[in-house]
Protein backbone atom coordinates (compact mmCIF):
# COMPACT_ATOMS: atom_id res chain seq x y z
CA UNK A 1 0.00 0.00 0.00
CA UNK A 2 2.92 2.34 0.70
CA UNK A 3 4.08 1.95 -2.90
CA UNK A 4 0.60 2.78 -4.17
CA UNK A 5 0.35 5.90 -2.00
CA UNK A 6 3.85 6.98 -3.05
CA UNK A 7 2.95 6.52 -6.71
CA UNK A 8 -0.28 8.47 -6.15
CA UNK A 9 1.66 11.32 -4.55
CA UNK A 10 4.01 11.39 -7.55
CA UNK A 11 1.03 11.59 -9.90
CA UNK A 12 -0.42 14.44 -7.87
CA UNK A 13 2.79 16.45 -8.41
CA UNK A 14 2.83 15.89 -12.19
CA UNK A 15 2.35 18.57 -14.81
CA UNK A 16 -1.11 17.30 -15.71
CA UNK A 17 -2.13 17.49 -12.07
CA UNK A 18 -0.80 21.04 -11.71
CA UNK A 19 -2.67 22.04 -14.86
CA UNK A 20 -5.91 20.44 -13.62
CA UNK A 21 -5.59 22.07 -10.19
CA UNK A 22 -4.76 25.48 -11.64
CA UNK A 23 -7.41 25.66 -14.32
CA UNK A 24 -10.86 26.98 -13.50
CA UNK A 25 -12.37 25.39 -16.60
CA UNK A 26 -10.54 22.05 -16.88
CA UNK A 27 -12.19 20.21 -14.00
CA UNK A 28 -15.85 20.99 -14.80
CA UNK A 29 -15.35 20.36 -18.53
CA UNK A 30 -13.47 17.08 -18.05
CA UNK A 31 -15.86 15.93 -15.35
CA UNK A 32 -18.85 16.69 -17.60
CA UNK A 33 -17.30 14.76 -20.48
CA UNK A 34 -16.54 11.88 -18.10
CA UNK A 35 -20.13 11.75 -16.85
CA UNK A 36 -21.52 11.83 -20.41
CA UNK A 37 -19.13 9.07 -21.49
CA UNK A 38 -20.04 6.89 -18.50
CA UNK A 39 -23.75 7.44 -19.17
CA UNK A 40 -23.21 6.39 -22.79
CA UNK A 41 -21.30 3.29 -21.70
CA UNK A 42 -24.04 2.35 -19.26
CA UNK A 43 -26.86 3.14 -21.67
CA UNK A 44 -25.44 1.07 -24.51
CA UNK A 45 -24.62 -1.83 -22.20
CA UNK A 46 -28.11 -1.56 -20.73
CA UNK A 47 -29.63 -2.07 -24.19
CA UNK A 48 -27.46 -5.13 -24.87
CA UNK A 49 -28.14 -6.61 -21.44
CA UNK A 50 -31.86 -5.99 -21.73
CA UNK A 51 -31.82 -7.83 -25.08
CA UNK A 52 -30.06 -10.74 -23.36
CA UNK A 53 -32.75 -10.71 -20.68
CA UNK A 54 -35.51 -10.66 -23.31
CA UNK A 55 -36.76 -7.21 -22.28
CA UNK A 56 -35.74 -5.10 -25.30
CA UNK A 57 -35.68 -5.40 -29.09
CA UNK A 58 -36.47 -9.11 -29.11
CA UNK A 59 -37.76 -8.99 -32.68
CA UNK A 60 -34.23 -8.61 -34.03
CA UNK A 61 -31.32 -11.03 -33.79
CA UNK A 62 -28.98 -10.47 -30.86
CA UNK A 63 -25.98 -10.10 -33.20
CA UNK A 64 -27.66 -7.19 -34.98
CA UNK A 65 -28.42 -5.32 -31.73
CA UNK A 66 -24.95 -6.15 -30.40
CA UNK A 67 -23.23 -5.07 -33.62
CA UNK A 68 -25.10 -1.77 -33.88
CA UNK A 69 -24.41 -0.73 -30.31
CA UNK A 70 -21.07 -2.17 -29.19
CA UNK A 71 -18.79 0.19 -31.14
CA UNK A 72 -20.44 3.16 -29.37
CA UNK A 73 -19.79 1.44 -26.05
CA UNK A 74 -16.08 1.11 -26.80
CA UNK A 75 -15.74 4.73 -28.00
CA UNK A 76 -17.49 6.02 -24.88
CA UNK A 77 -15.45 3.68 -22.67
CA UNK A 78 -12.20 5.04 -24.13
CA UNK A 79 -13.34 8.61 -23.45
CA UNK A 80 -14.40 7.65 -19.90
CA UNK A 81 -11.00 6.06 -19.20
CA UNK A 82 -9.04 9.09 -20.45
CA UNK A 83 -11.20 11.60 -18.59
CA UNK A 84 -11.28 9.36 -15.52
CA UNK A 85 -7.48 9.31 -15.41
CA UNK A 86 -7.42 13.10 -15.75
CA UNK A 87 -9.84 13.37 -12.80
CA UNK A 88 -7.89 10.82 -10.76
CA UNK A 89 -4.41 12.35 -11.05
CA UNK A 90 -4.94 15.63 -9.09
CA UNK A 91 -6.49 13.74 -6.15
CA UNK A 92 -4.69 10.42 -6.49
CA UNK A 93 -3.55 10.10 -2.83
CA UNK A 94 -7.11 10.58 -1.60
CA UNK A 95 -8.62 8.24 -4.19
CA UNK A 96 -6.30 5.28 -3.59
CA UNK A 97 -7.51 5.06 0.03
CA UNK A 98 -11.15 5.80 -0.77
CA UNK A 99 -13.38 2.75 -0.29
CA UNK A 100 -15.92 3.87 -2.92
CA UNK A 101 -13.12 4.33 -5.47
CA UNK A 102 -11.77 0.87 -4.69
CA UNK A 103 -15.22 -0.65 -5.05
CA UNK A 104 -15.73 1.17 -8.36
CA UNK A 105 -12.45 -0.16 -9.72
CA UNK A 106 -13.26 -3.68 -8.46
CA UNK A 107 -16.69 -3.48 -10.12
CA UNK A 108 -15.06 -2.35 -13.38
CA UNK A 109 -12.65 -5.28 -13.30
CA UNK A 110 -15.48 -7.72 -12.56
CA UNK A 111 -17.59 -6.22 -15.36
CA UNK A 112 -14.64 -6.70 -17.72
CA UNK A 113 -14.19 -10.30 -16.61
CA UNK A 114 -17.92 -10.94 -17.04
CA UNK A 115 -17.76 -9.53 -20.56
CA UNK A 116 -14.67 -11.60 -21.39
CA UNK A 117 -16.28 -14.82 -20.18
CA UNK A 118 -19.43 -14.00 -22.17
CA UNK A 119 -17.47 -13.14 -25.33
CA UNK A 120 -15.18 -16.18 -25.21
CA UNK A 121 -17.81 -18.74 -24.27
CA UNK A 122 -21.49 -17.92 -24.78
CA UNK A 123 -21.06 -15.48 -27.67
CA UNK A 124 -18.98 -18.02 -29.61
CA UNK A 125 -22.15 -20.13 -29.90
CA UNK A 126 -24.40 -17.20 -30.83
CA UNK A 127 -25.40 -18.80 -34.14
CA UNK A 128 -27.32 -21.38 -32.11
CA UNK A 129 -29.37 -18.80 -30.17
CA UNK A 130 -29.16 -15.52 -32.11
CA UNK A 131 -32.92 -15.24 -32.71
CA UNK A 132 -33.98 -17.34 -29.73
CA UNK A 133 -36.11 -15.92 -26.92
CA UNK A 134 -35.24 -16.59 -24.20
CA UNK A 135 -31.53 -16.79 -24.84
CA UNK A 136 -29.53 -19.49 -23.04
CA UNK A 137 -29.24 -19.24 -19.27
CA UNK A 138 -25.51 -18.39 -19.49
CA UNK A 139 -26.32 -15.33 -21.64
CA UNK A 140 -29.11 -14.22 -19.29
CA UNK A 141 -26.83 -14.59 -16.28
CA UNK A 142 -24.12 -12.58 -18.06
CA UNK A 143 -26.65 -9.85 -18.84
CA UNK A 144 -28.02 -9.70 -15.29
CA UNK A 145 -24.53 -9.73 -13.79
CA UNK A 146 -23.45 -7.01 -16.20
CA UNK A 147 -26.36 -4.79 -15.14
CA UNK A 148 -25.53 -5.35 -11.48
CA UNK A 149 -21.82 -4.60 -11.94
CA UNK A 150 -22.32 -1.52 -14.11
CA UNK A 151 -24.93 -0.19 -11.68
CA UNK A 152 -22.33 -0.69 -8.96
CA UNK A 153 -19.80 1.27 -11.03
CA UNK A 154 -22.28 4.16 -11.33
CA UNK A 155 -23.30 4.16 -7.67
CA UNK A 156 -19.73 3.91 -6.40
CA UNK A 157 -18.64 6.62 -8.82
CA UNK A 158 -21.33 8.89 -7.49
CA UNK A 159 -20.43 8.10 -3.87
CA UNK A 160 -16.78 9.05 -4.53
CA UNK A 161 -17.86 12.67 -4.88
CA UNK A 162 -19.27 12.60 -1.36
CA UNK A 163 -16.51 10.61 0.36
CA UNK A 164 -13.25 11.91 -1.07
CA UNK A 165 -10.81 10.11 1.14
CA UNK A 166 -12.83 10.00 4.32
CA UNK A 167 -12.17 7.06 6.58
CA UNK A 168 -15.42 5.32 7.45
CA UNK A 169 -13.87 2.51 9.43
CA UNK A 170 -15.36 1.93 12.88
CA UNK A 171 -12.87 2.35 15.73
CA UNK A 172 -12.16 -0.96 17.45
CA UNK A 173 -12.78 0.44 20.93
CA UNK A 174 -16.16 1.98 20.07
CA UNK A 175 -18.96 0.92 22.42
CA UNK A 176 -22.18 2.02 20.78
CA UNK A 177 -25.68 0.80 21.58
CA UNK A 178 -27.95 1.98 18.76
CA UNK A 179 -31.24 1.22 20.53
CA UNK A 180 -30.16 2.97 23.73
CA UNK A 181 -29.00 6.01 21.75
CA UNK A 182 -32.35 6.20 19.93
CA UNK A 183 -34.28 6.00 23.21
CA UNK A 184 -32.11 8.73 24.74
CA UNK A 185 -32.69 10.92 21.69
CA UNK A 186 -36.46 10.34 21.84
CA UNK A 187 -36.38 11.11 25.57
CA UNK A 188 -34.70 14.43 24.89
CA UNK A 189 -37.44 15.17 22.39
CA UNK A 190 -40.10 14.11 24.94
CA UNK A 191 -41.44 11.48 22.52
CA UNK A 192 -41.11 8.40 24.70
CA UNK A 193 -44.63 8.80 26.12
CA UNK A 194 -46.38 8.57 22.75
Amino acid sequence: MDFLIGFAETLQKSGISVWMQGSLKALPIIESIHVMAVITVFGTILLIDMRLLGLYDTSRPFTRVFGEILHWTWIAFAVAVVTGILLFIPNAPRYVVNTAFGLKMASLVCAGLNMAVFEFTTLKKVALWDKQIPVPLAARVAGALSLLLWTSVLVCGRVIGFTKGYDFSVPKDLDFNFLQSCLECLGRLHLTNI
